[in-house]
This record gives structure tokens, sequence and C-alpha cells, in this order.
């Protein structure tokens, strides 16, 4: 497993954990959740700690993995760069509630919840003469232990209204595939 995922067995045995780059760690916590022929992994935050350069090479590595294993991956992410370069579908979540679910295109082209959009206008641009856009949220977010009734983000989404805070919003389709708990979505 080792030779599958980039690293030469030879090279890196008797080696200590300490003596391993950020990379090559993640190559190896890859290769030991390979070695029982899993249908299905769970990767939480993967690339987070890695520079852009590792990243995109561990990012190019799941593919490949995904793809030569038939894997299913379910990728935990707060970097939407990130999540749109390997996922098919997305689901969106907001203080441990779904807000978006759909086909990650679909998701990233015409976002139907306020705090999805909210998200993808925070994307930087690599472009200095881009502006970032300005953010329509107000106020602190509220406090996981204690979640306001009703939507989860009213207390910050610039279309909330009584019955937002009357109501938890039920997930349901707007598009083929793509589905939003809002009362007031964006599509």
């Amino acid at each position: 497993m080792l030779g599958a995922v980039g690293l030469d067995p030879e090279m890196v045995s008797g080696r200590l954990p300490h003596e391993f780059s950020g990379g090559q760690c993640q190559r190896i916590c890859i290769a030991r959740s390979l070695v029982l022929n899993p249908e299905f992994i769970v990767c939480d935050e993967p690339v987070s700690a890695l520079d852009v350069s590792i990243r995109a090479q561990i990012l190019n590595l799941l593919e490949e993995m995904k793809a030569r294993f038939g894997l299913t991956l379910l990728f935990i992410a707060h970097d939407l760069a990130v999540v749109k370069a390997v996922s098919d579908r997305v689901a969106v979540m907001y203080l441990g509630r779904l807000c978006e679910v759909g086909p990650s295109e679909q998701l990233f082209a015409k976002p139907a919840h306020p705090y999805t959009g909210l998200l993808l206008q925070a994307i930087p641009v690599p472009d200095p003469d881009v502006r970032p856009a300005e953010s329509v949220a107000t106020g602190e977010p509220p406090s996981p232990i204690a979640p306001p009734s009703g939507c989860r983000f009213r207390t910050r989404c610039p279309r909330a209204d009584q019955r937002c805070s009357a109501e938890i919003p039920e997930l349901r389709e707007v598009a083929p595939g793509q589905f939003v708990a809002c009362h007031h979505p964006l599509a």
C-alpha cells in the first residue's frame, strides 16, 4: 500500500514518525486506511495542514485512489475550493444542521441557501484587481450549545422573517438533485 500512495517502502521502513513531512504523513494515513480494502473512507480535513503544492498532490492521490479502488469518500472540509475539486455531491451544514445538498457543479454555480451563497462569496479570488465581496451576514454566530429556534442561520440571515424563527425549515428540492432547508431560498 505504501507503493500505491507514492512512497518507496524501503526508503520509509525504519523511520520514526517525526522524520516524515506532512505530505508523507498524509500518504501513510491514506495507505493505512486502504489496507483493509474498504468501500467507504471518511476524510476529515485531510489537507488543511498542508501547503498548496502538497495539498494538490494529496487531492490528486485521493482522486486516483477513489478510481483505482472504487472508493466512496466522505470529505469533510471548511475550504470550499478543496471541496469543489474533489466532490461529486456537496452537503453544507450550519451549526450541525444540513442547509443544502446537491451536485457539486450545480451547488457552486447556483447556491440555494443564503449561507451557501455567503460561503461561496468568501472564496478568495487570485486576482489583485478583484475586491472581496462584502458579507451580508450580520452579527456573531450563535452558540452551538444553545442554537436559535427555527432556522439556525436566521440570526445572521438578511432574508429572515418571523417564520424563520418559528419553524425549522425542511429539506426540499429546488432543482433536480438540489435540496435546501430554507423558507426563502436564493434559487
